[in-house]
């Protein structure tokens, strides 16, 4: 997988602000029917540190 960008120190996937997830899942936010831009989306592979 490439190299992928994180800064949500929060997630156990983020690793030196990278992302190490398997796989990556990203939806748009909320009841949206599309998406305009960034805040528009959610990446739902969050997974919070324990």
């Amino acid at each position: 997988m490439p190299n992928i960008k994180c800064s949500v120190t929060e997630c156990s996937y983020n690793k030196d602000v990278e992302c190490f997830a398997p796989a990556i899942q990203v939806a748009r936010d909320g009841n949206l029917s599309s998406a305009k831009n960034s805040d528009n989306t959610k990446c739902e592979t969050f997974k919070p540190k324990h």
